[in-house]
């Protein structure tokens, strides 16, 4: 071992290197570069939208001032409210339901390993890209107007939405099963249908239930404002809530929606533990 090494105190052996750089000055130059556009980016992006900033300075006060009115909650509509929230749960639950079982079919026409054909391929893809491309609530807009207001539009709008949701992860499931069984049983001469049910359905049934029980908990939260564009659930005494200018049923459906989702997350978890 070098004794000098041993001797010489840090700081004069660092003295003695070149000075070290993480970047080069080319890399710096380009990174600053691209810090630069990022600013200039966000800048323009400030710039081009009509903020009123009076407005912005003044929103704390005012969120104290709406805060303050909501106090203390008002339960006398509470019946109805909690009428409303079950109607949100089947909502959810309808839509989930119908939408898996809708999905199903699209996600194995759009995984690579089980479509028919090419044609096929691209059919279930642009099915997929279609349901997730629109949001929850364009879509209850569209159904309401088919439909009229209610649950209906609101259970169509969510399958709609769901449908891509689930036919986009069960479908990347798909692709990524362990192609052996399925070779094994085509060497066996097993049909189409039985390849299926017993080499690939074993394969994707965890990531088809932990799909399912997400989307049903994604769902009920979107379920909760349908009813602001007439599509049902708890969303519709919300709105005639704030039309009212009634700050106390506000807060009690506010909390009512809390406590729903709270309900939501603990049956997701109890679900994964008891399946998954």
């Amino acid at each position: 071992m070098n004794t000098l090494s041993q001797t010489q105190p840090l700081s004069e052996a660092l003295s003695d290197r070149d000075d070290w750089s993480r970047f080069t000055p080319k890399q710096r130059l380009i990174r600053y570069a691209g810090f630069v556009s990022a600013a200039a980016v966000v800048a323009w992006a400030l710039g081009s939208i009509d903020v009123i900033w009076a407005w912005v300075w003044d929103s704390p006060a005012q969120m104290a001032d709406l805060f303050g009115r909501m106090i203390p909650p008002d339960p006398s509509n509470l019946p109805s409210i909690l009428e409303a929230i079950w109607q949100t749960v089947n909502i959810a639950t309808l839509a989930t339901m119908i939408a898996v079982v809708v999905s199903l079919p699209v996600a194995y026409i759009a995984a690579q390993n089980t479509t028919p054909n090419r044609a096929c391929l691209w059919l279930g893809r642009f099915i997929l890209v279609s349901s997730r491309s629109v949001n929850t609530i364009i879509w209850a807009l569209l159904f309401v107007a088919i439909f009229g207001p209610g649950i209906v539009a609101g259970i169509v709008a969510i399958m709609f939405r769901s449908i891509g949701f689930l036919g986009k992860l069960l479908g990347e499931a798909i692709e990524e099963i362990d192609r052996r069984p399925v070779e094994a049983l085509e060497a066996c001469g097993a049909s189409r249908f039985k390849i299926v049910l017993y080499a690939i359905v074993p394969q994707v049934m965890p990531a088809f239930f932990a799909v399912s029980i997400l989307r049903w908990d994604i769902n009920l939260r979107e379920s909760t404002v349908l009813g602001l564009v007439g599509a049902g659930g708890i969303g519709m005494i919300l709105q005639g809530a704030i039309d009212t200018f009634n700050w106390p049923e506000v807060a009690t459906v506010l909390l009512t929606i809390l406590a729903l989702v709270i309900f939501g997350e603990m049956v997701s978890s109890f679900l994964r533990r008891k399946i998954l």
